[in-house]
């Protein structure tokens, strides 16, 4: 690979493929969200099957872009892509995680104390799945935040090395 020092290729080797699997985790849940908000909108599916999006749901879906900022990021180890992949994270998919778990928490806490759910997904409570869904997210992004700083100490490492030579 350009730009890499020989002792430091099967570390960031490494290093992308777990972020890659983290991408493509992502990328599931992201077309779950997706097919759900779809469903929801398109009212495919009655309102007690599938309730309307949260508020949240709909700057979450420009996650995508950081995911597939740190993609392009790899093939020539581009780190100018890896901090806007690491920066946009925050700003589109950890932003939105935040503002989500505020928007349902009155929901959560009047399931918690009256055992009452307004807005339903398959017979389940939408709060506790999205909930769930968010805590799921949450680690995928916080594990993509974690590898790609080691990537890119990695990376600035290595072009360190490479203009002393």
């Amino acid at each position: 690979m350009k730009g890499t020092s020989p002792s430091a290729l099967p570390h960031s080797v490494t290093l992308k493929y777990e972020i890659k699997k983290l991408i493509y985790v992502h990328l599931v849940i992201w077309l779950l969200l997706v097919a759900k908000m779809s469903v929801g909108h398109l009212r495919l599916l009655s309102h007690d099957q599938v309730a309307m999006p949260y508020q949240w749901e709909y700057p979450y879906l420009l996650s995508i872009v950081p995911s597939l900022l740190g993609l392009l990021s790899f093939p020539r180890n581009n780190i100018s892509y890896l901090v806007l992949s690491m920066i946009s994270m925050g700003l589109f998919s950890i932003a939105p995680l935040i503002y989500g778990s505020m928007e349902m928490f009155p929901a959560a806490q009047q399931l918690y104390r009256h055992g009452k759910a307004y807005r339903f997904l398959f017979g389940f409570s939408a709060v506790s799945v999205m909930y769930l869904v968010l805590v799921l997210v949450v680690q995928v992004h916080a594990w993509q935040l974690y590898y790609s700083k080691k990537l890119l100490d990695s990376w600035f490492t290595s072009t360190q090395e490479k203009k002393r030579k």
